[in-house]
């Protein structure tokens, strides 16, 4: 029996957990970590913070366990570093996949007629929320970075790349086919950084990392005197879609995190919706490559991490199942989920949140209950675009760590009037991240089946929760038109 690391840097936490070649786990390490908010719609990260809770974190789960055959990483995407190649130093701080401080320099590229172009070479919108607008703006506003830049002293990655960098014994600048497919600079049907791209946001190619598929060989890692090779690298939102095993065309899965994230796997199609829906890359595996369609929502686990560390409506996430009213009441009160805009299908940099419909009877169960509708009505307007689209969806696997929620799970199944289906093992990006070292080692993963649970929609509250929706959708474009 064989042993595989897993890591799992998320915008929170750093988790290892070591799988054996069953996918049982067989042990795990997490530590938080903080973000920093320093000026409305910024988001910032420390990377010494990842780093260290990388390595601390792998550190406790290898201390049981010698032989490991290989590593994979799953990571946050999006999220933006630049470092010094001399010294290794970041010359700022990450700038978080939330972040919008670039809408303006979006909204400056669109004016220009760009838009039309980066979405037909990259599958994506022009937003703040990818890569190549952060590095603009760090070459741009940090103190000799532009003239550093240029003189090929200065690497960019994404959290995976920049973990490469650090701990493998060969500091390889390395990325993978779907983390480089959320820059807004790699051609998703060339397959390569793509030269006009980088002009129209005037970033260096020397600043670029190389990209391999995601069961490439990216080095060795070095971590309590063991080598262990680093056979794997997917973002989060496809490391989870290869954790419950969606690999054939129209396999379909939703992950709740500090987001949420749904994905549908085209295959070799890289289909393009209109609705404000991206095309990506899905996977790169045993020479080929696979593409999806993908909802990105900013809030979804963030909303209750808000309702328990700033509102302190309760003490405990889990704690959170005792304030929604199952009957899908919120008593009129509908929130607008929009701390940092909103993702797909809306894409709007400058709204923000609020509740409506507050008066004297409102309880906090309405509130708590109204932020949970918005969270599964952000999926209904996704899975509507799908369905419009010939997408048709029978149920919906669900990840996450949400999804522990048996509550939330309902409501979702309510609201959808679809069957949820989730895992026994939730945490699927760092599933996918041992799958993709497996499968880079050799051993098939086809056969593995987790235990699942489903849950069935309640036909009764069918027109409830759609009248719900219909009102808080019509709350949103409001304040849409308004802003």
């Amino acid at each position: 029996m064989k042993n595989y690391l897993s890591i799992d840097q998320g915008t929170t936490s750093s988790r290892s957990i070591i799988f054996n070649s069953k996918l049982q786990k067989l042990c795990d390490s997490q530590i938080e970590y903080d973000l920093a908010y320093p000026n409305d719609g910024w988001v910032e990260l420390e990377p010494l913070d990842i780093l260290e809770t990388v390595k601390a974190t792998t550190k406790k789960v290898l201390q049981d366990y010698d032989q490991i055959e290989a590593c994979g990483i799953t990571n946050q995407r999006e999220t933006t570093i630049v470092w010094s190649k001399e010294t290794g130093a970041p010359i700022y701080p990450g700038i978080v996949w939330q972040d919008r401080r670039t809408s303006e320099y979006c909204n400056e590229l669109k004016a220009q007629g760009y838009e039309e172009t980066v979405k037909k070479r990259t599958g994506l919108v022009l937003d703040p929320y990818f890569s190549a607008t952060k590095i603009n703006w760090i070459l741009e506003n940090v103190d000799g970075a532009r003239e550093m830049a240029s003189e090929g002293k200065l690497a960019f990655g994404t959290v995976d790349s920049y973990l490469v960098y650090q701990l493998s014994k060969e500091k390889n600048h390395y990325t993978d086919v779907t983390n480089a497919s959320r820059t807004l600079l790699f051609n998703i049907h060339d397959m390569c950084w793509d030269e006009e791209l980088l002009s129209i946001f005037e970033i260096p190619a020397s600043m670029l990392p190389e990209v391999l598929p995601c069961d490439g060989d990216f080095g060795t890692l070095n971590i309590q005197a063991k080598d262990i090779p680093i056979r794997g690298i997917i973002g989060d939102q496809q490391g989870a879609l290869v954790g419950q095993s969606c690999f054939e065309s129209g396999d379909m899965k939703s992950t709740y995190g500090t987001g949420c994230f749904l994905m549908v796997n085209t295959k070799d199609d890289p289909i393009n919706v209109d609705e404000g829906l991206l095309t990506t890359i899905a996977y790169g595996l045993k020479g080929e490559t696979s593409y999806a369609i993908e909802g990105s929502i900013y809030s979804s686990g963030n909303i209750i991490q808000w309702l328990r560390d700033k509102m302190k409506i309760f003490n405990d996430a889990k704690d959170s199942e005792n304030f929604i009213n199952i009957d899908g009441n919120s008593n009129n009160v509908l929130f607008l989920p929009a701390f940092n805009g909103l993702g797909a299908p809306f894409w709007d940099s400058e709204i923000r949140g609020g509740f409506s419909g507050i008066t004297q009877d409102t309880t906090l169960n309405d509130m708590v209950t109204s932020a949970f509708h918005s969270i599964t009505f952000q999926t209904k307007e996704i899975a509507r675009i799908l369905e419009n689209n010939k997408i048709e969806i029978n149920k919906l696997l669900v990840d996450g760590g949400m999804v522990s929620n048996k509550t939330f799970c309902q409501v979702l199944s309510d609201t959808l009037q679809k069957s949820i289906i989730k895992p026994e093992n939730v945490e699927s990006t760092a599933l996918g991240a041992c799958k993709v070292a497996m499968i880079a080692s050799g051993e098939d993963v086809s056969s593995f089946r987790d235990n699942l649970t489903t849950f069935e929609p309640n036909n009764s509250l069918k027109e409830i929760y759609e009248d719900n929706y219909q009102r808080w959708r019509k709350y949103v474009v409001h304040n849409l038109s308004e802003n």
